[in-house]
């Protein structure tokens, strides 16, 4: 698995970042999920250099999402409440 050099800075980032996914690729297949973790957590840092993302844009983005993802977790649960069939019923 030799790999050609790289000269350029943004290639050779881009050369540790193929390398980082097969090593995170390969811990998952063996079952070492934190391990897997770990990398990936590398391969994160390694993208927002080589995209130029700065830790507030991340943060920004990760609290967008986070409530995205509660309001479409109470509008389920609104819809799952509304479909649902009394549990008792008045029996005269």
């Amino acid at each position: 698995m030799e790999r050609a050099p790289v000269v350029n800075s943004n290639e050779q980032l881009l050369s540790i970042l193929a390398v980082l996914e097969d090593c995170r690729a390969a811990l998952v297949l063996s079952g070492t999920k934190d391990t897997a973790q770990l990398v990936s957590m590398a391969v994160l840092d390694l993208r927002m250099k080589l995209n130029h993302i700065d830790d507030a844009e991340l943060r920004a983005l990760c609290d967008e999402i986070a409530t995205l993802d509660a309001s479409i977790d109470r509008e389920h649960k609104v819809a799952v409440s509304q479909r649902r069939r009394p549990l008792l019923r008045v029996v005269k």
